[in-house]
């Protein structure tokens, strides 16, 4: 196997200013398909602008992103086949989890209600509880932005501090799953200031600060 085939990501002199602040700096890295990746700095470091430049949700000042081989921007606007977490997952709330991901769902029509409800079942929450998620506690809303990331059978799961808000319990439980989706052949980028979780799923680490990566 050619080395491109097996990066599944490629980022080369990423940079993103914002006027006078530097927010990502000459950033090279590239992710292995098939693996889980972690990126932990402390907020501010970096690591969230980085997946949102990946997703394609704000273009770089410079350098250039490449996913399966097609840049950001470029050839195009996001990466297909991927799920995404960033920052807190914005939900209806007059809505249950369901619907909420029906919603969703329904903008690109691939997959049924029972592919759903599974996704919403693997995260750890009820698929037939009516309960509207303006009621839903930080966790249970985690665990639907979850959800929504896997419900589609992503092969790129983009996760910013997935297990905010989570119990210990929780936690664990999304750690099992997580091994379970990289056991599918699946590869995960997960950004943390956790240590702990980082270590234990991760398969390669790298540190960032300041924008830039100091460590991997």
């Amino acid at each position: 196997m050619e080395n491109q085939s097996q990066n599944i990501i490629e980022i080369n002199h990423l940079t993103k200013r914002f006027k006078e602040e530097t927010v990502l700096d000459d950033v090279s890295i590239s992710f292995q398909r098939g693996l889980i990746h972690g990126i932990i700095g402390r907020n501010g470091s970096g690591k969230t602008m980085m997946f949102k430049c990946i997703c394609g949700f704000i273009p770089p000042t410079d350098g250039e992103i490449l996913v399966d081989g097609r840049q950001i921007g470029k050839d195009i606007d996001v990466p297909d086949n991927v799920g995404i977490i960033i920052e807190s997952p914005g939900f209806l709330p007059n809505y249950d989890g369901f619907h909420n991901l029906k919603f969703l769902a329904d903008i690109r029509g691939t997959i049924t209600d029972d592919d759903i409800r599974a996704a919403i079942k693997l995260a750890g929450l009820d698929p037939l509880s009516k309960k509207h998620v303006g009621k839903y506690s930080l966790g249970m809303r985690q665990r639907l932005g979850i959800a929504q990331a896997i419900m589609e059978n992503p092969d790129l799961l983009i996760l910013d501090e997935p297990f905010n808000a989570l119990d210990l319990s929780g936690v664990e439980e999304m750690r099992q799953l997580l091994l379970k989706l990289k056991g599918q052949g699946k590869t995960i980028l997960i950004a943390s200031h956790s240590k702990e979780d980082v270590d234990f799923l991760c398969d390669t680490v790298i540190r960032m600060d300041k924008g830039r990566i100091i460590e991997r």
